[in-house]
Parts: structure tokens; sequence; C-alpha cells
């Protein structure tokens, strides 16, 4: 090997393999978001999630109390806004730099450790301790400056917009080294690791905020400069800019700072799309997910509590009021069929929960944010009479980011809170809106297409047929009961879809080129052992073509939107290309209503008949925390997966025979023949040579 290629090829495979150790971890996870409790997620994630993303706010809150002075003189018949700035004392400002300093401090040790360059049991106790000391000494100074007992002043003064941004800075750093006090104790209780595991996404939600921070400051600091702004007036600009609300009491009147706004608007406004993009994705995606396998857990549970063992009944009152299914003399395939039927109930009503839960959260919090930010504005601009009603009409203009401009904060207290609000307020917004996407609005448009479908336009089922089915589901089957039906065939489930096969097409067209060869190649083989008479050859082939066949066919649904989900009969076939019948009850258990965290063998969740390496398989239920219905993977993903190893098993028996066949047939040589007889080398062979 290359002496100069060895280092790289190294240093690649340890970022190979730590990737590997990472995606472990988040699957570990995954896994075990059906069982931990909600609130250890949020102490081992979602607090120290919150702490690196707030820290940086809170230390350029930090910056700003400290580049101008607290305090300002009101001239005559002057306001606020136009006070003088009277020199803090010394002490005040080596204090407030002290704490800034503790606070950058602070947060270094959290992004290193979150990092894995500082352990845990350093890092952490680093930035609670900074962190609170920061929040004390900035407490200090603010309970100083608001009283003459050590900063006297004249009679006409008024505190800056510094000292304001003084008090939300020491808040948001006692509540999130608070988050933080609760992380380690939960790992010190040992509830999950001493160590963070926050995926990519989520250390990149830390990074964007910094960066949007940086990048706020900067600006605020060059229109400060080119406009002769005050830099926290340039900063209340710059906020209200970049998050489109648009305000309009202040704007650039210099040809450089309109001209330099042009790449600076569209800049931060990529930025800011990033880091709402980020919390979107993290508390939409992350959040629906940790959600809505916490509801399926516990309306599985209730379900299987309510379950009487003596007459085998299930009674599904959490679920469908006065429903009930029993499995009394029924055999194991239809008992099953039950089962996975009963667990489809609970996912759809735990999904249908977690969505309104979602969107009643959402909504909370922005009303949150609409009364009580309206409560702060009418408070703090009492100099302008405001009403509450014109301060709720201007939160509101404000938080839709429609930005009118007819009212403005212009005290000293109401333009930090605004920007602190603002950022705040853009996210929840986003969330609520989308959460709003998936129940609101999607009640609407299949109102809309229903009601389309059944006045101007009509499906191809007709519309007395769409009466019956409405009638149908309305009564809950009792009336116009056509049976269940089948939205695909068993087995080659898209052989007669009329959906586009390349829309969903994962592997592309040399993967599908390479699929059909195969395919037609086994298909061949099992007809020329047909020929033969070879009946175990034959079904050996044709078992091979139905294995790539429907793993061709499954890779179409990977990226399926909504997610696809296997009708009974469909799993059903796809447990028997696997080896498991669903008939048979060799691979079965009952559901476990509480299941055992203290894992051996690894998380099993979602692992049902699984070999593991004593030769023992994981038996299962569709009702039980192994079922494949349970977990991080989608359906196609697990059928896909699973389809794989199977034929990857069967094609190193395969491989393992023919080579076995291959040794045996290989025709031996006449000195290995003469060999093999005891003959060793005759005259003859040595007369041969020589001649």
């Amino acid at each position: 090997m290359d002496p100069g290629l060895d280092e790289p090829i190294q240093d690649h495979a340890k970022t190979v393999e730590q990737s590997r150790l990472e995606e472990e971890e988040e699957e570990e996870e995954y896994e075990q978001e059906y069982l931990a409790p909600s609130r250890w997620w949020f102490a081992s994630t979602g607090f120290p999630l919150i702490a690196g993303t707030f820290g940086p706010v809170a230390s350029a809150f930090s910056i700003c109390a400290l580049v101008q002075s607290w305090r300002v003189s009101i001239p005559e018949g002057g306001t606020e806004a136009h006070g003088e700035d009277i020199p803090d004392p010394k002490w005040l400002l080596a204090v407030n730099a002290i704490s800034l300093v503790l606070a950058l401090v602070a947060n270094l040790a959290l992004l290193l450790n979150m990092a894995r360059r500082i352990s845990f049991s350093v890092a952490l106790p680093i930035t609670i301790i900074g962190w609170y000391l920061s929040s004390f000494l900035l407490i200090v100074l603010v309970a100083l400056a608001s009283t003459r007992l050590r900063l006297p002043s004249p009679p006409d003064h008024a505190l800056t917009q510094a000292f304001y941004y003084a008090i939300i800075a020491a808040a948001l750093y006692s509540i999130i080294s608070s988050l933080l006090v609760s992380t380690v104790h939960g790992a010190l209780k040992g509830h999950y690791s001493r160590d963070f595991k926050l995926t990519m996404s989520q250390r990149s939600l830390m990074l964007q905020t910094i960066v949007f921070m940086v990048y706020l400051l900067g600006g605020a600091a060059v229109w400060a400069r080119i406009e002769s702004w005050k830099f926290l007036d340039a900063l209340y600009w710059a906020d209200f800019t970049l998050l489109t609300i648009g305000i309009g009491d202040y704007a650039p009147t210099t040809h450089l700072g309109r001209a330099l706004l042009f790449p600076y608007a569209i800049g931060g406004i990529l930025v800011v799309g990033l880091v709402i993009g980020s919390i979107r994705s993290l508390v939409l995606e992350r959040g629906k997910e940790k959600l809505g396998a916490r509801m399926v857990e516990k309306q599985r549970q209730r379900v299987l509590k309510s379950m009487d063992t003596d007459t085998a009944k299930v009674k599904l009152t959490p679920l469908s009021k006065g429903q009930e299914v029993t499995s009394a003399g029924l055999n194991e395939h239809e008992r099953r069929e039950g089962e996975f039927n009963l667990m489809r109930t609970i996912q759809t009503k735990a999904q249908q929960r977690r969505r309104w839960t979602s969107l009643l959260t959402s909504a909370i919090a922005w009303f949150v944010l609409w009364f009580v930010g309206a409560v702060v504005f009418w408070k703090a601009e009492r100099n302008q009479s405001w009403t509450y009603f014109q301060s709720l009409y201007f939160a509101y203009t404000s938080l839709l980011t429609i930005g009118y401009g007819d009212f403005a904060p212009y005290s000293n207290s109401g333009k930090p809170f605004f920007v602190f609000w603002s950022l705040l307020a853009v996210p929840t917004l986003t969330i609520l809106i989308s959460n709003m996407g998936d129940t609101i609005t999607k009640g609407i448009r299949d109102l809309t297409l229903r009601i389309g479908e059944l006045t101007v336009l009509p499906g191809e089922d007709g519309f007395k047929r769409q009466l019956k089915q409405a009638a149908s589901k309305a009564t809950n089957g009792k009336t116009f009961n056509e049976g269940p039906l089948m939205e695909k065939p068993l087995g080659f489930l898209s052989e007669n879809s009329e959906e586009d096969p390349k829309k969903h097409n994962v592997g592309g067209a040399e993967v599908d080129e390479m699929a059909d060869e195969y395919e037609k190649q086994e298909l061949k083989d099992s007809d020329e052992a047909k020929e033969r008479g070879d009946k175990i050859a034959e079904n050996i082939h044709y078992y091979h073509y139905l294995l790539v066949k429907e793993i061709k066919n499954v890779m179409k649904d990977l990226n399926a939107s909504p997610p696809r989900q296997y009708t009974y009969k469909e799993w059903a076939w796809f447990l028997k290309l696997m080896g498991e019948d669903e008939g048979v009850s060799n691979f079965h258990r009952p559901p476990p209503i509480e299941v055992n965290q203290e894992k051996q063998d690894g998380p099993d969740t979602g692992k049902g008949g699984t070999k593991m390496g004593d030769g023992r398989i994981l038996q299962w239920s569709w009702l039980g925390n192994r079922s494949p219905l349970m977990g991080e993977k989608e359906e196609a993903e697990w059928v896909l997966g699973r389809l794989v190893v199977t034929l990857e098993k069967e094609l190193k028996e395969q491989q393992k025979q023919n080579q076995q066949k291959y040794e045996k047939d290989i025709p031996v040589s006449r000195d290995g023949q003469r060999n093999k007889n005891g003959r060793g080398h005759s005259d003859g062979e040595s007369n041969g040579n020589q001649l």
C-alpha cells in the first residue's frame, strides 16, 4: 500500500465507523420511544437542544446590554427616545463584561460536549455554573441600576434598551441552566446515558442559530454606522427586516444603506428560512414521531388491559364505544388477522389524537404569545396611550408578519421585548400553520373533494355507489356493507396498479434492469428444472424469482406519500416469503402489556421473527412491541429489509450447494487417479516423461 494513502484511508475508516455508531445510537433511541416516558426524552434531548439554541440568543442579548449605557437623562419636553446617555460606572461595566465572558465560556463548553470533544462530567458543570453566575451577576446589576442606592441619577431620567436586554438575558440564562440541571439529574439517576444523543440536524439548528444572531448583530453594527442610528435601534430595525415584519418606523435613507439592503435582506431571509426549517423539522417531524409513538403505546396498553382473559374478548371501549372482538373459536390465522385489524385501529385513533393534540398545543402557544405579548406592549407603550385592543391589534399584525406600520413600539422597554418576542413568534406561527395543514386544512380539502364528487365532479364509481359508501361509513357498516375492498392484489403488488412505476423509483433504471434480468434468469432456470423433472430446483428458482419480484415492487413504495400501509393479506404473503406462516403459532406469543426495558439483547421494538445469535426466534404479536407495525421504520422499509435478508440467505445457500456440487463433479486427473490407487510413479510414466 502507498504510505501516502495509509493515513487518509484510516481517517475515512474512522469517519465511517463513527457514522455507523451514531446511526446505531439513533436507532436505539427511536426504538425506545415506544417504551421510555416522554419526560426523559425531553430531559435527555429536548432540554439540551433548547439550551444550545437559546444560549447564543442570551449571549447576544448580553452583548446588547454591554454596548450602551443603562441610563439616559430626558431633556425638558423630550422623551426617553431622545435622552442623553449617562455614563455607567466602571464597576458596572466590569461586572457586565465578566457576566458575558462566563456566558460565552458556558456556551462553548456545551457545544464542545455536544461535538463530543469534552466529556459530559466536565462540560455540564462548567455550563450550568457559568450560566447561573451570569444570571446572578446581571440580576444584581439590574437591581442596583433600577434603584438610586448605588447609581444616583437626575430626576428626569430613564432606563435604556440595554437595561431591558440585561433582564431578558438574565432570565434566559436562569431558565436554560435549570433545564440542564434536570438533564444532569436524569443522567445521574440512570434514566439515560451521560451523553447527548443529538442528531446532525439538531446540532445544525444550534449552529444556524449562532449564525443568525451573528448576522443580526453584524447588520445592526453596519447600519448603525451608515445611518447614524444607535446600535440597539439598528438591531430593532434589523430584526423586523429579516423577519419580514416591516414595521417601517426605521428605514435606511442613505444610498449606501439602501444599496447594501439588497444582499443583506436576501441573505438574512435565507438564514431565517434555514432556522425555521430546522425548527419545523425537529418539532413537527421528530416531535410527531415521539408523540405518536407514545400515544400508540399508551393506546395499546389501554386496550390490552381491557382484555378479558377468561372469555378471550377484547373490549374496545377506549377506541369505539360498544364494540368488541372475540378470538374464541378462531383458528390461528383468523386470530392473527383480528390482532392486525385491532392494531390498525389503535394506530388510526392514536394518529388522529396526535394530530389534534399537536394542533391544540401549538394553538395555545400562539395565543399565549399573542395575548401576553399584547399585555406587555400595552404596559410598555403607556406613554403612547395605547389601549389593550390596540396592543392586541399590533401584536396580531406583527405575529402574522403583516406589519402595517400604523402602530410601533417607541419605548426603551418595548423595543427589546419586541425583538425577543418576534424571535419566538415567527417559528411558533410556522408550526401552527403546519399543524393546521394536518387537521383543519386537510378536513376542508377532503370535504371540498367529497362535495365535488357528489355534484359536479363524480368519480368513476358513480353518484349512486358513492352515496352507498357514504351511508355505509356513517352507519359503521350496518347499511350497504359490501365487505372490505382490497386496494392491490395479493402477491405481485404493482402489476395491475395504475400508479406510475417511475414515481417512487428508488434504485433507478440500472437497478430495475438488473432485477428484470435476474427475474428472467430465475424463471428460465425454474422452467429448465421443470423440464428435467427436478421439482426441488424448480421450486427454489421460482422462490428466488418471487423474492426479487416483490423486492422490486416494494422499493416503489419506499418514498410514497403518505407512507404505504399494507393490508393483512399482503403482510401474510410477505411473511410467508420470509419463512413465517401466519397460520402456525411457533413464531407467535401473547402480546405483553408492560415491556421490560432492561434489554440484554439490544432493543427489540419491531424485531419480531428475528433469529438471534443463539438460534432462538423472537416470538411476536401484532399487538406487541415486536410487531412490524411498531418502531420507527415505515412498513415498506421493514418489508424490504427482511426480503433482502431472506434473498441474501437463499443466495448464500445456493452458492454453497453449487460449490459442493462443483467439487463433487470435478473429473479426477490421470495422475490423481494413479495416486488414489496407490501406484505412485510407474516406470512407464518415467519413460513417458523422458520422451
